[in-house]
């Protein structure tokens, strides 16, 4: 998939570039508790301050509903990319205005700022034209530097491209290029990894990767909407009804496997009397919480044997997350190209220190795994627009 790249920019000293990035970090009491998604923008902006641009940027934290929220400021995250950085970031006082516009005009060439909570504004998630409007023609360029957030139709992610000359930032880049290779012709056996709590969720990619995959192996509490599929009985665990049918023809297809034994207990605590049962043999008082020793080690096996493994969907809570640290080793392990879908699966496999041990680890969890199953994004198919356009410039 071609994008316009940074280097196709026109680009003056002092040009005020508007980045959108995925910077929805976890943050408690003020402080940013894990800065993956920071840290993998800074290529990006290194290389735009290296060419004296003012950057300028931008991006969401939770779901503040359109108004501003005290607990929701951008304060955490821009300290943050100022230490990473090694300078100061100015946290502009909202994010479009002319209090904004007078904050940014002081910027030096090279100088870095943030806009407040993207969100914080109605007409970002409704993807409202004056706003985006607002947003682009406040700069001379936009890069799309935001994988997380590109499957979203939000104004900061398809509206800017059809205003200003626009590019891909290097993190989307390589989002784009890593995850393409699982749409051509990645190394085969191509094992598919997935937890997750419905299986509604995930069907779509599901019937993507099946074109795709040798096997998916199927784990989280989606999976006992499969084993109830097989009559099996499940007892209190989350099941969708709805979707037995749908999953006992998915099954047909001889390459999905699903769990045969798995943890249970009456209830999700850290102290939970837990015990292992056969995968359809869940008493009706207590919920299936993980895969079971037998699953784990056969899910290892099978990816021991893989050349290509991707991996969206785990559960941490002790005493349930065995089995994610299973499939966490086995991943590490294996020599397969490996990715793991991003979101919580990223920053577990960071806690559980296996990230250097995976070739990629994407930082969009619901944006790769609709890049998997429609082949394109939202933000995507507006670069392109906007490279259409630059060319014509």
């Amino acid at each position: 998939m071609q994008l316009p790249r940074l280097e196709d920019l026109p680009l003056e000293r002092g040009a005020r570039v508007l980045v959108r990035v995925d910077f929805n970090a976890p943050v408690r009491d003020g402080v940013v508790e894990d800065d993956l998604r920071i840290a993998t923008a800074l290529p990006t902006i290194e290389w735009l301050r290296e060419r004296d641009a003012v950057v300028v940027t931008c991006g969401h934290l939770g779901r503040p509903g359109g108004r501003p929220v005290a607990e929701l400021s951008m304060a955490p995250i821009a300290t943050r990319l100022g230490s990473l950085l090694g300078t100061d970031v100015t946290l502009a006082p909202g994010v479009v205005g002319s209090e904004v516009e007078s904050a940014l005009a002081s910027l030096a060439p090279g100088s870095v700022a943030m806009l407040e909570n993207l969100r914080f504004d109605p007409g970002e998630t409704t993807n409202n034209p004056a706003f985006a409007t607002n947003l682009a023609t406040a700069c001379d360029a936009y890069v799309n530097d935001a994988f997380g957030a590109s499957h979203r139709v939000h104004a900061s992610i398809v509206g800017p491209p059809l205003i200003v000359p626009s590019a891909a930032g290097r993190l989307l880049e390589r989002e784009v290029e890593v995850l393409s290779k699982l749409l051509d012709a990645p190394p085969r056996p191509f094992v598919a990894v997935l937890g997750g709590a419905k299986v509604s969720d995930k069907l779509g990619v599901i019937e993507a990767l099946l074109e795709r995959c040798d096997t998916i192996l199927v784990g989280g509490a989606m999976a006992f909407t499969f084993v109830a599929a097989q009559g099996g009985r499940i007892g209190g665990s989350l099941v969708e009804l709805d979707q037995v049918d749908v999953c006992r023809t998915l099954l047909e297809s001889g390459r999905v496997r699903i769990p045969t034994d798995v943890v249970i207990a009456r209830d999700i605590a850290v102290d939970a009397q837990t015990a292992i049962v056969g995968a359809g043999q869940v008493p009706s008082d207590c919920k299936g919480l993980d895969i079971g020793p037998e699953t784990a080690g056969a899910f290892a096996d099978v990816i021991a044997e893989a050349r290509t493994v991707l991996w969206n969907g785990m559960f941490e809570l002790a005493p349930f997350a065995s089995g994610t640290h299973a499939v966490a080793e086995a991943v590490a392990a294996c020599s397969a190209f490996t990715i793991v879908g991003g979101g919580d699966s990223a920053a577990a496999v960071r806690r559980m220190g296996f990230a250097d041990r995976v070739d990629h680890v994407s930082t969009g969890g619901g944006a790769s795994l609709e890049f998997i199953e429609q082949g394109d994004l939202p933000g995507l198919a507006a670069l392109r627009t906007a490279g259409a356009h630059t060319t014509e410039r």
